[in-house]
């Protein structure tokens, strides 16, 4: 982790430095992201994600693609004030961000009122418009589907009462509001709703009220570093029941924290979290290996978690809108802003490591379906659930 801080600082600081250049000939991108604070152990994922879609394509139609990393520090209004930043003095084309949900909602909010296309690595369930036209898309799966084929699964296996402890912010919303929706639907309760925020160190209170309602299992609501407060709390209550999560969970930061707490936990992901035991012919499969690889070479560690992977699918969506809108107008202008906003809403069968993303002006959502499967978490590694 030493070694790769150093690296993170140095590639920062090179950065900030080559943005006081004024550049022709380029594209550039503003990513804010969490390096530090509640929700950094998402945050650094999505750097390292950024720094190999960059290895991976560097240039597109005779123009360098070129970013400007800012951290902040988990805060949504530090967040804001990094978009802005990025978009008044250093003009960037696009932005991409951040960790966690109020943070992306800030970023988006400022993009949206300065006309600036936007690509979220984290969900989001709506994005504002001016004048009729949206400015942000979110890559990852959405969240009803994310909750709902855990939700099916859970069906399947006969639950009947499913206890819930999330997050006290809108990603915890988000997976309770999903798992009323499409649980009760199939006959399902959700017996407690229990919250706690992403700081805290200690979920107790809200854990003896889940054992106390006898569910038949338990969802957990939270990500990161944060979402592994719940299960290790239960797994010290002596709850023995089926445990679940989203792909919020999957990260290696997590299964170090919870260790034996969350063994035999089931969680939807994208295919890249196992995308070796995918089946040759799998149409992520190839492009998934060749980001495994890319991410090596260009951040000098191993991607083991599912947050990279999204960073990495953000610069592959931008990558081919630019292809796209690059004929239209140059960059550094607003009509090349429009172009790429133009562009990222005609998105069609991109292939990425967590799915195949398709974008029009009636949604930001891209993935469908075919963006998940079910893993299971055993001794420590997470296996395809076939």
């Amino acid at each position: 982790m030493g070694k790769y801080w150093l690296k993170a600082v140095c590639m920062l600081g090179g950065m900030l430095a080559l943005a006081s250049i004024p550049a022709r000939g380029e594209i550039v991108v503003g990513v804010v992201t969490s390096q530090t604070g509640a929700v950094s152990s998402l945050g650094i994922p999505y750097a390292r994600g950024i720094a190999a879609g960059h290895a991976y394509i560097g240039e597109v139609g005779g123009e360098k693609l070129r970013y400007v990393l800012l951290d902040d520090t988990s805060d949504p209004s530090v967040a804001s004030k990094a978009a802005r930043k990025l978009i008044e003095e250093e003009k960037v084309d696009v932005l991409i961000g951040t960790a966690g949900a109020p943070g992306t909602a800030a970023i988006i909010t400022v993009a949206t009122e300065q006309h600036v296309p936007t690509i979220a690595y984290t969900p989001v369930k709506s994005v504002p418009k001016v004048d009729g036209v949206p400015w942000a898309i979110s890559v990852p799966q959405p969240p009803s589907l994310m909750v709902g084929v855990v939700v099916e699964e859970m069906h399947r296996r006969g639950i009947k009462r499913v206890g819930f402890v999330g997050f006290s912010d809108a990603w915890g919303d988000l997976v309770y509001n999903n798992l009323k929706a499409t649980g009760e639907p199939l006959g399902m309760t959700v017996v407690t709703n229990e919250r706690y925020a992403r700081a805290d160190t200690t979920v107790t209170g809200q854990v003896l009220k889940v054992v106390a309602a006898r569910p038949d299992g338990f969802l957990g609501g939270g990500s990161g570093t944060g979402g592994a407060l719940p299960y290790i709390a239960l797994a010290e209550r002596g709850y023995k029941g089926p445990i679940f999560g989203t792909p919020a969970i999957i990260n290696p930061d997590f299964v170090r924290l919870t260790g034996k707490a969350a063994e035999g936990l089931i969680a939807s992901t994208g295919p890249i979290t196992v995308v070796e035991q995918l089946p040759d012919g799998h149409p992520n499969k190839t492009i998934g290996l060749a980001f495994k690889d890319v991410h090596l070479k260009a951040t000098g560690v191993p991607s083991t978690d599912g947050f990279s992977a999204y960073a990495f699918d953000s610069w592959l969506l931008l990558a081919d809108a630019a292809k796209r809108a690059l004929p239209k107008a140059k960059p550094r202008t607003q009509e090349f802003r429009a172009a790429m906003r133009e562009a990222i809403y005609s998105t069609k069968e991109v292939v990425g490591t967590h799915g195949i993303y398709n974008y029009t002006p009636a949604s930001h959502l891209g993935t469908d379906k075919r963006a998940l499967v079910l893993v299971r978490l055993e001794h420590g590694k997470w296996k395809l659930l076939k």
